[in-house]
């Protein structure tokens, strides 16, 4: 098959994918009949200039990686994916299914943990299981329920992340790298398409297409029950359940962030007893 094809196919389709079908809110006066290119692009997480050279035909070898995204962008089944992978001479990449259920021993584990905030997280951010302390943590949130809305979405994540910006730019970079598993990229097109909605930095930062996964680090955070805490961040794979990462979070011996570590615990304590 020709690259002239693909570009053919790919034009189509975009042509009956309605914004609602992939989460995106349309506007009121809309003139164009499904998607625009720079929809798909946002929502396949390439640039705007390559999805329009692949229509063109001028792009003659896409990866896989694209491939798959630029299905989940179009909302092709199983049939029209394998499609797109003929198109372009390739065999279709497996879909294989995503595994988010976090086992007893890890929630024991998490709770074993009332000195130091944990927590399970999936590709896509969302949190799956937290500790007491970890809640404590995360407190002023509206929902603990995904990293990336709490950092773009909730108003309270601009005064909880110390440095905002470098928050920002760390979520977006994972989910970009999430978009690249086939077990994750729908859940991530979602998220994308209401973070795109909602926030103008968001919709800044997707553009600059930067990919990279968690990383050892310390992170600056301003609670409102205890003032500036500096906590050491770690991530571990989940041998058990791929795709999920076990985040510890914890203050050097002896600093005024453990003692304020321990000030939260106190406080997360009391809030229990009063439940």
């Amino acid at each position: 098959m020709s690259s002239t094809e693909l570009g053919a196919f790919l034009k189509a389709r975009r042509g009956l994918v309605q914004p609602s079908d992939v989460g995106i809110t349309a506007q009121s006066g809309r003139r164009v009949s499904g998607l625009r290119r720079e929809e798909v692009a946002m929502l396949a997480g390439v640039s705007v200039d390559y999805y329009t050279r692949l229509e063109q035909g001028r792009e003659r070898n896409p990866s896989p990686a694209v491939l798959n995204a630029l299905a989940g962008a179009l909302d092709l089944d199983a049939d029209l994916r394998e499609h797109v992978f003929r198109l372009a001479g390739l065999a279709p990449a497996p879909r294989r299914p995503v595994q988010d259920a976090v086992d007893d021993s890890l929630r024991e584990l998490l709770a074993a943990w009332t000195h130091t905030p944990a927590l399970i997280i999936n590709r896509q951010l969302d949190v799956l299981a937290y500790n007491d302390l970890a809640g404590a943590l995360y407190n002023g949130f509206e929902r603990i329920d995904n990293l990336a809305r709490m950092t773009f979405i909730d108003p309270f994540g601009r005064r909880f992340f110390t440095d905002w910006e470098r928050a920002t730019t760390t979520c977006v970079a994972n989910l970009r790298l999430a978009l690249g598993h086939t077990g994750s990229a729908e859940h991530v097109r979602a998220l994308v398409a209401e973070a795109h909605a909602k926030s103008a930095e968001f919709r800044l930062l997707w553009d600059r297409r930067e990919v990279r996964g968690k990383t050892h680090e310390a992170k600056a955070f301003r609670h409102p029950d205890v003032g500036d805490l500096l906590l050491e961040f770690n991530a571990f794979d989940v041998r058990s359940a791929p795709g999920l990462q076990l985040v510890v979070y914890q203050a050097p011996s002896g600093s005024p962030s453990a003692e304020k570590l321990r000030l939260l615990g106190s406080l997360a304590v009391s809030v229990d007893v009063d439940r």
